[in-house]
């Protein structure tokens, strides 16, 4: 036995990560994260006891105002077991097209985020920086778009290779194959005159008006990481608004 696995089973009113986030705990390090503070030192330090004694299973209700002094008021049940690995959650899927340096920042600032499937495309494999980043899948394609019919219909895709013309066969290709989500890097100049073309290719003005351009928030300015703060920032509002439409519309209902 190398290590425990932390699960939050349960959680009631405020609490730092919702039921099914897990950590695993090894003697000298940890892989994930229930939420950080008071919270996850006293779960570590109870996985390492097990460790410690050989105890493979065990489970504690900690109400985190009066035990441990944090103020969410919330209370979280937790299973510790013998594992040696994290669960697999399926996440929602992200292509990410080029490995210049906004793919590296927004790569960078996407991989470690729970829930996400993370696919890097681009043309060489000495475009990639040497040490691919946690849970990315990385492709090499000498013709880019050619890869799009193999995403799923509800990725998420963000285009900033290298060549507009790489970018604006891209656009096509994801239009034709159908998207979650598009976002292409450019400049209205840029995107005016790709929106042109697509309209020859037979896509229409709708059709068009669900590639945004350009990605991220443009008042947090043109460096790298300051896009990839805005792109990450967007697809997770998008993925909450989108996860709460349900809830609503039974509401309504």
């Amino acid at each position: 036995m190398t290590a425990i696995r932390v699960t939050i089973a349960r959680s009631k009113g405020s609490a730092p990560r919702d039921a099914g986030t897990a950590m695993l705990v090894y003697a000298d390090r940890i892989e994930g994260t229930i939420g950080g503070g008071a919270l996850e030192w006293e779960a570590m330090a109870h996985a390492r006891h097990m460790l410690a004694e050989g105890l493979g299973k065990d489970e504690r209700r900690i109400p985190l105002g009066p035990t441990l002094g944090q103020c969410c008021g919330g209370a979280v049940t937790l299973v510790f077991e013998a594992a040696d690995s994290l669960p697999k959650v399926p996440g929602d899927p992200v292509w990410i097209w080029g490995a210049g340096h906004v793919g590296r920042a927004i790569t960078g600032v996407l991989a470690p985020l729970p829930d996400l499937a993370v696919t890097w495309v681009d043309t060489s494999r000495a475009r990639f920086p040497e040490h691919m980043p946690d849970g990315v899948t990385d492709l090499i394609a000498a013709d880019p778009p050619t890869l799009m019919a193999h995403a799923p219909r509800t990725a998420h895709h963000l285009i900033l290779t290298y060549s507009h013309d790489i970018d604006l066969a891209l656009c096509h290709a994801a239009l034709t194959h159908g998207f979650d989500s598009c976002g292409v890097i450019g400049s209205a100049t840029k995107w005016a005159r790709f929106q042109r073309r697509l309209r020859d290719l037979g896509h229409t003005a709708a059709q068009i008006s669900r590639i945004a351009c350009p990605i991220g928030d443009p008042s947090l300015g043109k460096h790298p990481q300051a896009i990839a703060v805005g792109v990450a920032a967007r697809l997770l509002s998008e993925r909450l608004h989108k996860d709460a439409a349900p809830a609503l519309a039974k509401a309504i209902r």
